[in-house]
């Protein structure tokens, strides 16, 4: 099924990412959003686990493995063309862990990847759900820590 325009939604994963109170991000070298900063993840596989798809997705994108991941919120993204028509449908399924040691390297379709202070998220022109999403991956580490 092709990615735009889809006939249903595509299933995509997206992990908060965390480590000594930092979040990792990737710079995204497809659309949607292309060339902006994004939480690591991307398209479930069919037969793949949700944890599996965000643990495949964290490594091929940043080269890390996840020490930790739990489920944190569900997500659409839903763009709309000129004419109205849904040119991107995607239902994603955001998790929240903790990166094993090592350093990130971008890969498969990151142009880059980095680690950001919560204070630095705000100029960075996130999407507005992965702003919300990244706070509430914060919080919820910082409960558990």
């Amino acid at each position: 099924m092709s990615r735009d325009y889809p006939d249903r939604p595509h299933v995509g994963v997206g992990v908060v990412l965390c480590r000594d109170g930092m979040v990792l991000l990737i710079r995204r070298g497809k659309p949607p959003r292309l060339g902006q900063w994004s939480l690591p993840g991307g398209g479930q596989m069919l037969g793949e686990t949700v944890e599996a798809a965000a643990r495949r997705e964290v490594l091929e994108e940043t080269g890390l493995d996840l020490a930790r991941i739990e489920l944190l919120t569900v997500v659409d993204l839903i763009e709309r063309d000129e004419a109205d028509a849904v040119r991107y449908h995607y239902t994603l399924v955001d998790l929240v862990g903790e990166a094993a040691a090592g350093d990130a390297v971008a890969g498969d379709d990151a142009v880059a990847a980095a680690w950001f202070r919560p204070e630095e998220l705000p100029g960075l022109g996130l999407w507005s759900e992965t702003l919300r999403i990244i706070r509430l991956g914060l919080a919820r580490i910082g409960r558990e820590a």
